[in-house]
């Protein structure tokens, strides 16, 4: 007897994996500063803590969309859940149990986090294609990616609800496992759809695609909006703590903007076409920061909705992009580009540390004592060098705005 698909079970099944995705970030950038005090890290050392999420995600993104028709969606997401479940619980022994060895440990749970966020995307993009045609199959995509800043979301209203009832910052992390325990669950036992997607016609050809001067433009692009838009969120929570607003309210507020936006995001991109959307996102992002970086109190609030804005529709118009207009570099180019977008962001997580501990000790070197001023001061003219890489995005966005006016895009938009 042949085994029916349950598309339905499918779908829900794959946006808890990406809520889980989503809890590892919140979480982990909720209390970062706790994290920090309590075990004594510097920046420089959180950021380190960070990259391996970083790292951990597009090496197995980019691994597993390369072996997804070979093995399977159902093996991937396997590996997802192991690694997402020990991820968590290393996590939570090296909070718990505090030693020399934790700093390993968190690096290590923050790689096999990673890990299986990378496997997430790997198995459940081509699954969900699969299992839908036509615009049906782009309404469900839509559907599925909203589920990362609509996670960050849920994510922070319940972390700040655990503060606000006294639960201690450590107990927060037991979120992660449980939509990891559901989406395990909703799998198992599941068959998945037969690929129906047309295979890429060859490695070179992909390849050669992706040696174009415009690919390589994007590469590069990608690289400062990946950062543009991980960057402040990772790190305004432990910024903002000293400006007297809440941290996860801030996350809250940008995610779940940015959640609506994807969600209804259509029209703006039809109303600008992706290079236009591309160049006012990098103008309001670059406005965002500078707000961060200057305000406090209940204006960070503005600025969080102002940077929302500017940075929502930066991830799925740059892959869209590369669908659209380098179609022969296939859904390796699209990997590639997602892929250097997380590597990007792994890179500059210690950077970013670093340059927090630099500042702190210029702010000293001026008076400043210790305290909420003192992580205040430093904090924003961190988020002031941040401007860096939008402001860089406004001239590239600029140019491309230009070489592209009136080439028609090959295909379709993406999701």
């Amino acid at each position: 007897m042949t085994q029916t698909i349950n598309r339905s079970r499918l779908f829900n099944a794959s946006c808890f994996a990406l809520i889980t995705t989503a809890f590892s970030f919140s979480i982990s950038s909720g209390t970062l500063k706790s994290l920090g005090k309590q075990l004594q890290y510097s920046g420089e050392s959180l950021g380190y803590i960070q990259s391996l999420w970083f790292f951990g995600f597009p090496i197995a993104m980019i691994i597993g969309g390369l072996i997804y028709h070979s093995i399977g969606g159902k093996k991937i997401m396997n590996l997802a859940f192991i690694s997402h479940f020990l991820g968590a619980g290393l996590t939570l022994y090296a909070i718990y149990f505090v030693s020399e060895l934790s700093f390993n440990l968190l690096l290590l749970s923050n790689l096999l986090l990673g890990i299986g966020c990378g496997c997430t995307e790997a198995a459940c993009n081509p699954m969900i294609a699969d299992s839908y045609d036509g615009d049906k199959r782009d309404k469900m995509l839509n559907r599925f990616h909203m589920w990362f800043p609509g996670g960050i979301f849920v994510g922070a209203i319940i972390s700040e609800l655990m503060t606000q009832q006294g639960f201690s910052w450590q107990s927060q992390f037991w979120l992660i496992p449980i939509p990891a325990v559901v989406y395990a669950f909703l799998f198992f036992g599941q068959k998945f759809p037969e690929s129906t997607e047309e295979q890429s016609k060859s490695l070179s050809s992909n390849l050669k695609a992706m040696l174009s001067p415009l690919f390589i433009f994007i590469f590069c692009c990608m690289a400062l909006t990946a950062i543009t838009e991980f960057g402040p969120q990772k790190w305004t929570g432990l910024i903002m703590e000293s400006s007297g607003a809440k941290p996860m309210l801030i996350l809250a507020l940008t995610a779940g903007l940015m959640a609506v936006l994807r969600y209804f995001g259509g029209p703006m991109t039809k109303a600008l076409g992706q290079t236009g959307v591309l160049l006012f996102g990098a103008i309001l992002s670059t406005i965002g920061i500078f707000l961060f970086s200057t305000q406090i109190g209940n204006m960070t609030y503005i600025a969080a909705i102002i940077f929302a804005l500017g940075v929502a529709f930066f991830w799925p118009t740059m892959i869209g992009f590369i669908a659209a207009r380098i179609p022969k570099s296939g859904a390796l180019g699209m990997s590639i580009i997602g892929g250097v977008g997380m590597f990007s962001t792994a890179i500059f997580q210690p950077i970013i540390g670093g340059w927090i501990d630099s500042d702190i000790e210029k702010q000293k070197a001026l008076g400043i004592a210790e305290g909420p001023a003192l992580d205040l001061a430093a904090g924003q003219q961190t988020l002031s060098t941040m401007m860096t890489f939008p402001g860089i995005l406004i001239v590239a966005f600029i140019i491309l705005f230009f070489w592209q006016r009136g080439v028609k895009p090959a295909g379709s938009a993406g999701h």
